[in-house]
């Protein structure tokens, strides 16, 4: 959703001051936006138009008799991020990632500290389990090396384990690294990687949704994840539990549609089964080494002509193949019941076809039982 860019000081105010009412999250503040067109016109509009805003019942009604505590609030918490030197981004600024957004649950306002632009030309993400092994660590460097030609900005969360070990090799390879933290923008979490999170501002930076002084939550670190997963052009789990974080992050990111790869692992590690949980569901693909992301995403290397994402011909398929891609080309994507039916295909058929043509890498399956055009 496309909001304006901010025009005035009073709106960024009403912005701020909604965005620290209680219980409004991402998709209520949306709809908001988007029915009264401004937060500042959510507190002036009449009751009864309110009222029928999607997604805000009476209690979220309330809200607009507290105008003047959250304005005080907002000019409060302006007043404290420009003594601390932490920027505040809201849709309303074209500065605002582009990459988040595209997402129907992402952020509204973020905090910033560091000097990097957070539009960037390339990124990857790098997750994993807290308890990395060695092979974990080895994989993870090799990985920041290879992609080091490519000059990604390198994403991941500042935890333990593979993350931390992501942002370490990545100032060591002088390749701006982004923190993506589930604590509040002034509070470093956990403390002792608050040197390596002070050496990331130069190049990088670090960003949460928590502004300074407000409560951490075990929920900011789930929630998190979704920034990740929406900043990373390509997202790569290195070493992976078959519950955490890591698994976490894929899932949003392969909802996401973005290109998801798992290093594989041995089969006896505890660490490797999320990883090889996600190539067997063919919610990842292997990663192998640096080409992989570099087809994927149509990288090319300094001096290298620039490549171009293929044409899709259609002349060589069989009538119920092109049935299908013609109609997935135009709609972008489409539940497997809806291309039956608009194909006229019987869903067995259209089972195995729309297989085969996932085999062939032309076709990608999404959650939901949806098909899109790979390219």
């Amino acid at each position: 959703m496309n909001f304006k860019e901010k025009k005035t000081p009073e709106e960024y105010r009403y912005f701020l001051a909604l965005s620290l009412a209680p219980k409004i999250g991402p998709g209520v503040f949306k709809a908001i936006l988007a029915y009264a067109g401004s937060a500042q016109n959510f507190f002036q509009i009449p009751k009864g138009k309110a009222a029928k805003i999607p997604k805000v019942g009476p209690k979220l009604l309330e809200l607009r008799e507290q105008k003047d505590t959250l304005l005080r609030a907002a000019d409060q918490l302006i007043q404290n991020s420009e003594k601390k030197n932490i920027r505040i981004l809201t849709h309303l600024d074209p500065e605002f990632p582009q990459r988040l957004k595209a997402q129907e649950d992402g952020p509204v306002v973020l905090f910033i500290k560091g000097n990097s632009t957070l539009n960037f030309e390339r990124t990857v993400g790098i997750v994993g389990t807290r308890n990395a092994t060695d092979y974990g660590k080895s994989v993870t460097r090799k990985i920041i090396e290879d992609l080091a030609v490519y000059q990604p900005v390198i994403i991941s969360g500042l935890a333990y384990g593979i993350d931390i070990e992501a942002h370490r090799l990545s100032l060591k390879t002088d390749l701006p690294t982004i923190g993506v933290l589930g604590s509040p923008i002034d509070q470093i979490y956990p403390a002792v990687h608050k040197s390596t999170a002070e050496q990331m501002l130069e190049k990088g930076a670090l960003i949460s949704e928590y502004p300074s002084g407000s409560k951490m939550a075990p929920g900011n670190f789930p929630a998190r994840n979704r920034i990740i997963a929406g900043l990373s052009d390509a997202l790569i789990v290195v070493e992976a539990a078959e519950k955490g974080g890591a698994l976490i992050t894929a899932e949003i990111a392969y909802s996401y549609d973005k290109e998801v790869f798992a290093v594989p692992g041995n089969l006896q590690s505890s660490f490797s089964e999320g990883c090889n949980h996600l190539i067997k569901k063919m919610k990842a693909s292997i990663y192998t080494g640096p080409n992989d992301i570099a087809e994927a995403l149509f990288w090319t290397k300094p001096g290298e002509q620039k490549v171009r994402k293929p044409s899709l011909d259609l002349s060589s398929r069989n009538g119920e193949e092109k049935l299908i891609l013609e109609l997935l080309l135009d709609k972008k994507e489409l539940e497997i019941d809806m291309i039956s039916y608009q194909t006229g295909i019987p869903l067995g058929l259209l089972s195995s076809k729309l297989l085969e043509l996932e085999f062939e890498g032309i076709i990608k399956s999404l959650p939901g039982k949806k098909y899109r055009i790979q390219y």
